[in-house]
């Protein structure tokens, strides 16, 4: 079976992660991803060739100086025979390279271009990388322990999410047969992903504010608890998992959300105490049959080892594999392209 994307052609002009984590995962459904890389190259080349392979796979590169009346030229043949064009630039470069809908409808009035950016394509060139996006939305004000400064979740949340609503988006105008512009900003992307926290404010007056533990806003007990070797991570958000849990661990009371969420401390002292006695792979054990969301933390090595399936082979490189299961279909993971490795113009 074929990827349900096979026969789309989408270029890609970007560097790093966001653009191109979104293009890959649509490389991974089928569809013909071509890299449009300055001589030089993407800027995750300089990283590492892990780093590299790890977004990139199963693309095509083509190396093009867009600077150039030549590479130009190359961009619009490109653009002609394409379905989408996804870029990942600062606004002023995007204008400045002829990566936008306006520019490219000459071309090939049906090319969707997508245009990812820090705040918009209409709102400049402040630096916009990850965690400078994570501070300016109030993500890393949402994170960490109270008593504690901000802090930062172990991975790029922003550009992450934002690659995947970037090819939704993407997807979405293809979809709709026309072509046209879209726009996808990592600040927007991560303002809307505190949807409940957002409205608890706007509609409600709630400010939001760093919990223990990570402790949820609504929910009791949904957080981190120690034990007695580990930590768990126990998420109770209806009472019919609060009736279960308290059976196994003997806990009476607090039969309500309601009253749980009244009388948080008290629940989290109970709960912390009784958790103490098992451990955090212990309590896993007992609570999932049972239907409890319940799991020991993991170090990343653990989670892999603990799920062979999501890692494939991509050439030499040993990647995480597509999310998405198709019936039918199985991605065939390429190897992350070399610089210019399907077609190069001269520089200068």
């Amino acid at each position: 079976m074929t990827g349900p994307l096979a026969g789309i052609r989408i270029l890609e002009v970007g560097h790093i992660l966001a653009g191109p984590y979104a293009t890959m995962m649509l490389a991974d459904l089928g569809a013909e991803v071509t890299k449009i890389e300055p001589p030089t190259g993407d800027l995750s080349r300089q990283v590492s060739d892990a780093y590299f392979a790890s977004l990139n796979r199963g693309k095509r590169s083509i190396c093009l100086d867009l600077t150039t009346d030549e590479g130009q030229r190359r961009l619009g043949e490109l653009a002609a025979e394409s379905h989408a064009l996804l870029v990942n630039l600062k606004p002023s470069a995007i204008r400045k390279y002829g990566l936008t809908y306006d520019a490219l409808r000459r071309f090939n009035d049906k090319i969707v271009c997508v245009a990812l950016t820090g705040y918009g394509l209409d709102e400049g060139d402040d630096p916009a990388f990850d965690y400078v996006i994570q501070a300016v939305t109030g993500v890393a004000d949402l994170t960490g322990d109270p008593a504690g400064p901000p802090t930062l979740p172990g991975y790029s949340a922003a550009d992450n999410s934002t690659g995947l609503t970037a090819a939704l988006g993407l997807l979405a105008q293809i979809v709709s047969g026309r072509g046209g512009q879209v726009e996808v900003s990592l600040r927007d992307v991560m303002l809307s992903q505190l949807n409940y926290r957002a409205s608890a404010y706007l509609n409600e007056g709630t400010p939001p504010r760093r919990m223990p533990s990570g402790a949820h806003s609504y929910y009791v007990p949904a957080q981190l608890f120690p034990t007695s070797d580990g930590t768990l991570a126990l998420f109770i958000t209806h009472d019919g998992f609060w009736r279960t849990f308290a059976a196994e661990a003997g806990i009476e009371g607090f039969t309500t959300m309601a009253e749980r969420a009244a009388q948080r401390d008290e629940v989290l002292r109970v709960v912390a105490e009784v958790l103490a006695g098992d451990t955090a792979a212990g309590w896993e054990s007992r609570l999932r049959p049972l239907g409890v969301p319940a799991a020991a933390v993991r170090s990343l090595p653990d989670a892999l080892e603990a799920t062979p399936s999501m890692v494939v082979e991509a050439g030499d490189f040993r990647l995480v594999g597509s999310p998405i299961r198709i019936d039918g279909y199985e991605p065939e993971y390429g190897a992350p392209p070399k610089l210019g490795e399907h077609g190069t113009l001269p520089v200068g």
